[in-house]
């Protein structure tokens, strides 16, 4: 794209916004040059090429299991855990191609995109792209990160935010058990409650016919490989078990990073110092790394959203640097205390909430 001069600053103006560090600033720049100088933004094809294959080989091996031991419970019990890991995995696996850290060229990236989530995943490309690029620009910003958009109809979510809330006498759920009901209509309910039809309404209704078209051939492989085996009852039960699966894995891993952290409306602060406040990582391992699709480092895929997830364990110790140059708080947990800080930071905001409802 072709650069427009807009104008000049005058001599006594400065050059950054007096709400940004001019410092950090000038250092993640310089970050950044050393990681490209690295090659830390180009990627392993074979690694990308192993993660599919490992997908298709599950998605294979849940249909040969109930057509080699029959549709009896076990085997189908067995065969749905497949298919819903091969679910996590293809949303790990489409998240890469969508943040273009695959191939050099976009067109690539999109291209093997639409074919992840709309052919092993049966949703749309220009859904995912319209909401995660948000997330990325302001995460955990209200009105601005659409994946806080919850607040308040269903959560209060951060202490700021829930204080304001209650002193406004809001009160649109129980916010005070909301750590309860999360149970119920967190992690179970998101994917074969909302998404698995609000993915329907906005390819039609933003009129992205290729990606509709990608979609139903999802749909129409599962019906047809799995009907002659299990029939229309066994069929749908099966869908609606993948789904659920599907639901608690990305709902526990994606907000694990997220929910536990700061919460609060945008107040225009540098890049660095936005992506650190609203992010946390989940401790390394391979079990990690696979579990989360290396999502398990948060703040480096935050920082550079490009990056191929192979690297981040390579780029995290110069991240650690400038966080402690700087006494920015680096955040990194074990998984299960990842999982807990989500009930426990529902809790407290719930609570925040219900004493600003009561007494301010």
């Amino acid at each position: 794209m072709s650069s427009l001069l807009i104008g000049e600053l005058a001599p006594d103006e400065p050059s950054f916004e007096p709400s940004k560090n001019k410092l950090l600033i000038e250092d993640f720049r310089e970050l950044r040059s050393t990681v490209e100088r690295m090659g830390l933004l180009n990627p392993n094809h074979l690694f990308f090429f192993l993660l599919l294959l490992h997908i298709l080989l599950l998605d294979a091996a849940a249909w040969l299991t109930i057509w080699y031991f029959g549709s009896s419970l076990l085997p189908f019990l067995f065969s749905a855990l497949l298919l819903g890991t091969v679910q996590a995995q293809a949303g790990w696996l489409q998240h890469d191609f969508g943040h273009l850290s695959v191939f050099s060229k976009s067109k690539w990236n999109h291209l093997v995109h639409k074919f992840v989530i709309g052919q092993l995943k049966g949703a749309p490309a220009s859904w995912w792209n319209h909401l995660h690029f948000q997330h990325h620009a302001k995460p955990n910003c209200f009105r601005k990160d659409p994946d806080v958009n919850m607040h308040p109809l269903f959560f209060a979510l951060g202490k700021t935010l829930s204080v304001e809330l209650g002193m406004k006498k809001k009160k649109f759920m129980p916010y005070n058990h909301q750590h309860k009901y999360f149970f119920i209509i967190g992690p179970p309910a998101l994917v074969p409650l909302y998404f698995q039809w609000y993915i329907f309404y906005f390819a039609v209704q933003r009129r992205q016919w290729m990606d509709l078209a990608w979609m139903l051939t999802f749909y129409i492989r599962f019906f047809l490989t799995y009907l002659p085996l299990l029939g229309v009852k066994g069929l749908l039960g099966l869908f609606l078990l993948v789904r659920l699966i599907e639901s608690n894995w990305f709902v526990w891993v994606t907000q694990m990073n997220h929910i536990p952290m700061h919460i609060d409306y945008d107040k225009n602060v540098d890049w660095f110092s936005t992506q650190l406040q609203a992010t946390c990582n989940v401790h390394q391992s391979l079990f990690n790394d696979w579990f989360s699709g290396h999502l398990n480092f948060q703040i480096e895929h935050h920082l550079f959203p490009t990056m191929p997830r192979h690297n981040y364990w390579k780029v995290a110790p110069l991240v650690k640097s400038l966080c402690a140059k700087h006494g920015i708080e680096y955040q990194s947990k074990p998984l299960f205390t990842a999982f807990a800080d989500i009930v426990h930071s529902l809790k407290d905001s719930g609570e925040l909430w219900l004493d600003a409802y009561l007494h301010k």
